[in-house]
């Protein structure tokens, strides 16, 4: 996380010691489903103090009326499915059926969370003494806070537990959960402040988060966001939908093979943001010959990249933007008509960024990646968006390759000033005359460079940053270079004694281009 809170740390590491010999990928469903419990009842017990009060817009309200937290909503949490409830008979040796029960009820009771929790509990190999340990633990949580920080704190602690988990399971990890970094470099870049947002592999939801972070960051409404999902892995989506419900995020997110099953059929998003799982050779992609999406050319069955890339391409609304990171490979790929499917969409003007991302920002893969940025219309400005410029015959180039902090010895992630930089680039480059960052862009060598189409051809249509924004210029001491050789030879003369064959050796060799010494 990039605010490395300590509390969060702590609790990890409290939470992780208890885990035994249970596998990280089994225990996450057991912690993660507790702090939802906790985040549900703590948002119902708010509520119901008020009902209880009867006092002004409450006044005559029944706190035991499940109809009375719809208005508000709030999950309605029957009696021995409550926080304290539960944590009072912790050290009991039922308390695993208690918590399967609760989660029973709550689903019986609450529509949107039917088939959601877990229900795991009961189970004879979870620790029992353990399990109660951890429901202390989580049941600090928020303990001295008011009610609104109290759940921001359980919403906080839930996506950082998501990310301690994914980095725990390692290569599995990265089927649910994209690092911090890289999700708020997308939403950055593409600013969702209204719009419909669409993710096609949602994971565990991290993207739509971030996106309800920017717009409240911007003073917005997340009401005026409407945010529709797909994930292929049933037990990762009820992690996006706790996720999502403890941000208190209405979405539409369904379960199925996005190519298979397209659950959204009709939509057409203003913003895509979506980390497909990179490379994939199993993704059904011979019974898909004739698909509709294929607008560009035939994906090969052996690789979903460009499958990814025309889906999203498909999603996108007459003035849609996107952002998915794709391995490194789909840059520059000729393999199954890759090549002629990247440079159809080059043609149409649908290319317009790419970033070059640095090593170790995942947990799953050691496989270099980059971001892919499509937008439907580069010509100008759109009733969405007024404040674009016509950049249809370039696209623009970033290496971020330099950049990032290791966070451990495995992990980089991006700083906030990094992605205020690459995001701060994208901005100023697609910028019309009349906006504040207008004429601001320039290209920076070894960083960024707006390359026309036809040096985009000229290259054979490959897409790497690094073929276009050159080498970094070196900084100049204002040393002449003749003074820097003849100091470099003093140097090198004190170094060597007489008669020492190296000597001899880078004498002659220094002499043969004009310095002698």
């Amino acid at each position: 996380m990039l605010d490395n809170h300590e509390l969060e740390k702590t609790l990890w590491a409290a939470a992780d010691k208890l885990r035994s010999n249970m596998d990280a990928a089994e225990y996450k469903h057991v912690v993660l489903g507790l702090i939802f419990l906790k985040y549900i009842s703590d948002a119902f017990n708010d509520l119901h103090q008020n009902l209880s009060s009867g006092e002004g817009e409450f006044e005559r309200a029944d706190p035991e009326d499940p109809d009375e937290y719809l208005a508000y909503n709030i999950f309605f949490v029957p009696e021995k499915a409550r926080w304290q409830y539960l944590q009072d008979r912790a050290k009991q040796p039922e308390i695993g059926k208690m918590l399967d029960d609760a989660m029973d009820a709550i689903e019986r009771i609450n529509q949107p969370l039917r088939g959601v929790l877990p229900k795991i509990y009961a189970d004879p190999e979870l620790n029992k003494q353990r399990l109660g340990e951890l429901i202390d633990l989580i049941g600090t949580i928020g303990f001295q806070q008011d009610d609104h920080q109290s759940q921001d704190l359980l919403g906080r602690v839930y996506e950082y537990f998501l990310g301690q988990f994914a980095d725990a399971e390692g290569k599995k990890g990265g089927q649910f959960y994209t690092p911090a970094s890289i999700v708020k470099l997308l939403v950055e870049m593409l600013e969702p402040y209204n719009g419909r947002v669409y993710d096609g592999c949602c994971g565990s939801g991290g993207m739509f988060v971030q996106s309800e972070k920017f717009v409240l960051n911007h003073q917005g409404n997340i009401k005026d966001l409407s945010i529709f999902g797909q994930e292929s892995n049933p037990t990762t989506l009820r992690l996006a939908k706790m996720n999502l419900a403890i941000r208190g995020i209405d979405a539409k997110l369904e379960l199925g093979d996005t190519f298979l099953n397209d659950r959204h059929p009709d939509l057409k998003a203003d913003f895509i943001l979506a980390n497909p799982p990179f490379n994939v050779s199993d993704w059904s992609g011979d019974q898909l010959r004739d698909d509709i999406r294929w607008q560009y050319g035939v994906p090969p069955t052996g690789n979903a990249n460009y499958a990814w890339l025309q889906h999203f391409i498909h999603k996108l609304s007459p003035s849609g933007t996107a952002g998915i990171v794709l391995a490194n490979g789909s840059m520059n790929s000729n393999t199954g008509g890759e090549g002629e499917i990247r440079k159809n969409m080059i043609e149409a003007g649908l290319v317009d960024c790419m970033v070059a991302l640095p090593a170790q920002l995942f947990y799953n893969t050691m496989i270099p990646a980059c971001l892919w940025f499509l937008a439907r219309n580069r010509t100008g400005g759109s009733a969405t968006r007024p404040n674009f410029r016509d950049r249809s015959n370039e696209i623009l180039f970033i290496d971020a390759r330099k950049m990032g902090v290791m966070i451990n010895r495995r992990n980089r992630e991006f700083t906030n000033d990094d992605i205020a930089k690459i995001a701060g680039t994208y901005h100023k480059w697609r910028a019309s005359t009349g906006s504040a960052t207008a004429g601001n862009y320039q290209d920076i060598p070894g960083f960024c460079k707006a390359a026309p189409l036809d040096e985009v051809r000229a290259n054979n249509n490959v897409l790497m940053p690094g073929r276009y924004v050159g080498t970094e210029e070196a900084e100049d001491d204002g040393v002449p270079f003749d003074e820097k050789m003849k100091t470099l030879t003093a140097q090198l003369a004190e170094q060597f004694t007489r008669g020492d064959e190296l000597e001899k050796a880078i004498r002659e060799n220094l002499k043969g281009i004009g310095y002698d010494f």
